[in-house]
């Protein structure tokens, strides 16, 4: 039973409350504010035991893998290619290490707060309405469903488009209905075989890009079979880099601005995919740490390492980069191989893309379906949605997020595919926003934690390195990134209505969200007091909950030095 001081605190809903016929409210200050008949009334349930609940099925290996490449996926195989034709090689590697940086200061911030209380339900929007206020994690949670709900379908029709690579007779209609019903059917089983399968999926995406990298590094000295030795030439010829709008140094400085933009799509909501996981994995706080230490090499290896790589095996101003082809066709780790002289390795290739595609849709729609649960869970979306199988399951949920995967079958005619891109430009700015949003909470839960009295050895994660001024750095770029999100816009030649909504309508509309809500909510305070901040419910089931660390894991935990 929780003590009386718990239920005190905001987002607070103790088991025993749905047990009494009339139940106490208490505000923000702990104040009695009167008294509802029914549990069903309060704001944010995070323990209701009406409902089955979402179980944690997900082993630490299942964890590591999902970490390192759950969401990898057309936009670094191919949307990279496309970026370093537009922009030049240097421009390409100093923004992929600027986003991982950036990226970086993210995980560490929000690993942070998810360790601590990795609750049923843990996502983002959970953690924003605990711990800023109600109406951060209504705004939040329901930017994640639509925005990931979003990118489901576009996955998966960059699947069916690369599949066009080998010119096969059958439409596209019909890739498109077997990978949705594979993605949904996968979704719609207990947590383990999700995270079996995305186990896989990301193990032979980890593997393809390693050999991809050993790759880039033999043809660098000459192993490929002309044995031409490729070195930086096209650093040198084409050249590093490119200009865009303008000519000279001012055409550079665009150019360097634009690739920043356009590197963002590959790394979007990869992080918050750590802590919805969370909330179904074995011993998360343990395991979820150990995800985000591992996370760093995730990113200097494949998102860096890739762009190394592709700087090295393709020039910017190769036409296949662009207009050479559907699907892998215009993936410069294909470019390049076929430059190379090397026969079948493309095919290859380009069925791994498909499963790096398939396995992003698999993610989204997870985290999609977890949004809108831990939306019901908090009380910002209808009870309706709490249901759980006894597999842990939220499958209505499940249902209500897969039903934009029919949005895929808009690219079956043309006049279609140009409503879907418009639907995928409302994510252009999401992915910015949601990272604003996270430093934003985890500064909150900072704050919450030192007038507490909790110090940063009693968490179970904590970054010496980078936090909390990383949450500051983190937010300060995402605002310039989001601003300068469609920046071409505003050159007379490119200047149209519709661009500019492209750009920039995914603003006004997480706002409208949030203000809209502020009004509903309009009693409540901006954000929670720290003091009575709720840093405890759940605290006791997750830590008994917790299983000893395996021998290996303890030696990892011993031999560690990097950042902590």
């Amino acid at each position: 039973m929780a003590s009386t001081n718990e239920k005190n605190l905001p987002g607070y809903a103790a088991a025993d409350m749905e047990k009494s016929s009339s139940s106490d409210v208490f505000d923000h200050g702990g104040q009695r504010k009167g008294s509802v008949v029914n549990a069903e009334v309060l704001t944010g349930e995070i323990y209701d035991h009406r409902y089955e609940s979402t179980k944690r099925g997900l082993k630490s290996r299942h964890a590591q893998m999902i970490a390192l490449g759950g969401t990898i996926g057309t936009g670094l195989f191919v949307g990279s290619g496309q970026t370093l034709a537009r922009r030049g090689p240097a421009f390409i590697l100093i923004s992929y290490i600027f986003m991982a940086f950036l990226v970086w200061c993210i995980v560490t911030s929000i690993t942070e707060v998810a360790a601590w209380l990795p609750t049923k339900g843990s996502s983002m929007n959970m953690f924003g309405y605990r711990y800023v206020s109600r109406s951060l994690g209504f705004a939040m949670g329901w930017l994640y469903w639509y925005s990931l709900g979003i990118l489901v379908p576009y996955e998966i029709t960059a699947a069916g488009l690369v599949i066009d690579f080998w010119n096969t007779p059958v439409n596209i209609a019909v890739w498109i209905s077997i990978m949705m019903v594979i993605i949904v059917g996968l979704n719609a089983l207990p947590v383990r075989f999700y995270g079996e399968t995305e186990f896989w999926f990301a193990s032979l995406k980890v593997f393809m890009m390693i050999g991809l990298l050993l790759l880039s590094f033999i043809l660098f000295w000459g192993g490929g079979p002309t044995h031409e030795r490729l070195g930086f030439r096209y650093w040198q010829h084409p050249g590093a880099a490119n200009t865009y709008l303008e000519e000279g140094n001012t055409g550079r400085f665009l150019a360097l601005l634009s690739t920043l933009v356009l590197s963002a799509f590959p790394f979007t909501f990869a992080p918050e995919l750590l802590v919805a996981t969370g909330g179904e994995m074995v011993s998360p706080r343990r395991n979820l740490p150990t995800a985000a230490r591992r996370y760093f090499y995730r990113l200097i290896f494949f998102y860096v390492g890739c762009v190394i790589a592709i700087g090295i095996l393709a020039p910017s101003n190769d036409p296949a980069l662009t207009d050479g082809g559907a699907g892998a066709g215009s993936s410069a780790f294909v470019v390049g191989i076929r430059n190379a002289g090397i026969h079948g390795l493309d095919s290859v290739i380009n069925a791994g893309i498909i499963i790096s595609a398939w396995s992003s849709g698999n993610s989204f729609l997870y985290l999609s379906s977890r949004s809108l649960y831990s939306l019901a869970v908090t009380g910002n979306a209808p009870s309706f949605f709490k249901a759980c199988t006894k597999g842990g399951v939220p499958y209505r949920a499940v249902a209500c997020s897969s039903l934009f995967c029919v949005l895929a079958y808009l690219n079956v005619g043309t006049s279609g595919s140009v409503v879907f891109n418009w639907l995928v430009n409302l994510t252009n700015t999401s992915g910015f926003i949601s990272w604003i949003c996270c430093a934003i909470v985890s500064l909150r839960f900072f704050k919450a934690c030192e007038v507490q009295g909790i110090t940063k050895d009693q968490l179970p994660y904590h970054n010496k390195w980078f936090q909390p001024w990383g949450s500051y750095v983190a937010i300060v770029g995402f605002v310039f990134l989001t601003l300068i999100n469609g920046f071409n816009v505003f050159w007379p030649a490119n200047w149209s209505v519709s661009s500019f909504l492209t750009a920039y309508i995914g603003i006004p509309i997480f706002l409208v969200i949030y203000f809209a809500h502020r009004i509903y909510a309009h009693n409540d305070p901006w954000a929670h007091d720290p003091a009575s901040v709720d840093l405890h419910t759940g605290l006791e089931e997750i830590e008994a909950e917790e299983t000893p660390a395996p021998v290996y894991d303890k030696w990892y935990e011993k031999m560690r030095v990097v950042f902590e």
